[in-house]
């Protein structure tokens, strides 16, 4: 056929440039355009519709809905609906987070000052590990030398 993204009739063309996607997550009705605020997923085992805030990642089995839509929300006949508390703003770190996160970083700078003193005055047997690497989360530790 020729060229990838050609077709008989000629070159593909995208619906949206892709540098102009918004990021912001849209209901998911049909012709709805408004950022979702909500995510509605489906318990077929229960004949339970449960609406909550909107989900951190979009799901494929699940719909993301508009505050409209989220309100006249309805289910089959027989259904029940289970409706959770929808967060009507967007959140902000208190000052308790920010202190938290203060004193973790405080934290983590410690335990290199307490290696470096814990090895200047113990004895070679009574060293602690000492960190070699570090790579996310996991550290790299070289055991004592006896």
């Amino acid at each position: 056929m020729g060229e990838p993204g050609e077709s008989r009739r000629g070159p593909l063309k995208s619906a949206v440039p892709s540098n102009v996607v918004s990021p912001v997550r849209r209901c998911s009705r049909t012709a709805c355009g408004r950022p979702a605020v909500a995510t509605l997923t489906y318990v077929y085992a229960d004949s339970t519709a449960v609406l909550g805030p909107l989900a951190t990642y979009a799901e494929p089995h699940c719909y993301d809905l508009c505050a409209e839509h989220s309100e006249r929300l309805t289910a089959p006949r027989g259904w029940e609906v289970v409706r959770l508390a929808i967060d009507s703003g967007p959140a902000r770190p208190s000052g308790d987070d920010l202190e938290a996160l203060a004193n973790a970083v405080r934290e983590a700078a410690r335990p290199q000052e307490r290696e470096r003193a814990a090895g200047a005055d113990a004895p070679p047997g009574d060293r602690a590990p000492m960190e070699v690497a570090r790579r996310g989360h996991l550290r790299v530790l070289r055991s004592p030398e006896p």
